[in-house]
């Protein structure tokens, strides 16, 4: 969706740096979790509240870096939605 809109709006080379960086940040931030949840899942099979803590603090990282990926999406293209 952000790439086609940085084509179809002409995004600038800075603004096209920060959206695949924002991206890539995502992304990260999602393999990131992934990893965890998978670690903790070998380390702790059953059910723990502690483990359930912290899959919980990794999905909510990853909601944080989505949201500020939306906030800098909008800091970009609504202005030249206008």
């Amino acid at each position: 969706g952000a790439v086609a809109a940085g084509f179809i709006l002409h995004i600038s080379t800075q603004e096209w740096v920060v959206v695949i960086l924002c991206g890539a940040a995502v992304l990260s931030a999602e393999m990131f979790n992934t990893a965890l949840e998978a670690l903790a899942d070998i380390v702790s099979p059953g059910y723990n509240r502690k483990v359930r803590f912290l899959k919980d603090v990794a999905a909510g990282a990853v909601l944080v870096m989505s949201i500020g990926a939306v906030a800098v999406g909008l800091i970009i293209f609504l202005p030249k939605l206008w």
